[in-house]
């Protein structure tokens, strides 16, 4: 296995597709796909294999080093026909994060937004003369408040669906995924590293947010303060559920929740 150095530009190209791993010390690669193929997939690889769907031409898209420091393995992959994937590229980089947190200040496919983007014009009117933890307060009570669950688009959702957070913004409903990428967007446009989080809780697939405050450090999966605990931040349950006192009992036992990738 090759280790290259995130102090110069890593690029891996073949004639079809370029791995850049240029900014891996900011917690991400980029990957760019010239060819005709309408089916590409990306893995990026350590101790957890993550495929992603590759959608632009001709333009980079971002993917996420979100498994701390060392040795990632980028692919990129050709659809050959039925469920089948030819490898076309492939380059291991070595990653050095300039600290913990960079992967989760920066969007990327599952979180998406940019300067321009509403949801994060709407996180700085919110954030407006707050610290962290109030910043934090104020986009989660925002999104349980004013987004409802989109039950119909949860049974007919596709697999490689992506969440788009404006246009939850504008709906005003969604599924699991889009209040968590809704709220993680707004977070890290306030510089407040949050994941989104992927796995199970019981048999159910579902999405939830864990955060960063510097008062507290990282609090996975258990960030709401209620006024005498840490309790579980699941917007979607806390939102479709009303809040009532059998899905705060539930979200506040993080041994009902499994993760199994984080964005």
């Amino acid at each position: 296995m090759t280790m290259l150095s995130a102090a110069v530009v890593l690029a891996a190209q073949k004639e079809q597709a370029v791995i850049d791993g240029s900014q891996s010390f900011h917690g991400y690669v980029m990957v760019r796909y010239k060819g005709k193929n309408p089916k590409i997939k990306v893995q990026v690889i350590k101790d957890t294999a993550y495929t992603y769907d590759l959608n632009a031409r001709d333009a980079f898209e971002v993917y996420p080093f979100t498994e701390g420091n060392g040795v990632y393995v980028v692919k990129v992959f050709e659809h050959v026909g039925s469920d089948q994937y030819a490898q076309l590229l492939s380059q291991s980089i070595f990653v050095s994060l300039i600290n913990e947190f960079v992967p989760f200040l920066y969007p990327n496919q599952y979180v998406n937004f940019h300067s321009d983007s509403r949801a994060v014009k709407l996180a700085c009117e919110l954030a407006d003369g707050k610290d962290s933890l109030e910043k934090t307060a104020a986009v989660y009570h925002y999104v349980v408040e004013n987004i409802c669950y989109d039950y119909e688009k949860a049974k007919n959702v596709q697999s490689g669906y992506l969440p788009n957070v404006d246009e939850t913004l504008r709906s005003k409903k969604g599924i699991c995924l889009d209040y968590a990428a809704l709220m993680t967007a707004m977070l890290r446009s306030l510089h407040i590293p949050a994941k989104l989080v992927v796995g199970y809780t019981g048999e159910l697939y579902h999405a939830w947010v864990s955060v960063y405050l510097e008062e507290e450090g990282w609090i996975d999966n258990l960030f709401y303060f209620n006024g005498k605990e840490w309790v579980l931040m699941d917007p979607t349950f806390l939102s479709s559920g009303k809040r009532s006192r059998e899905v705060r009992e539930y979200v506040g036992n993080r041994e009902n929740y499994y993760e199994r990738y984080c964005y």
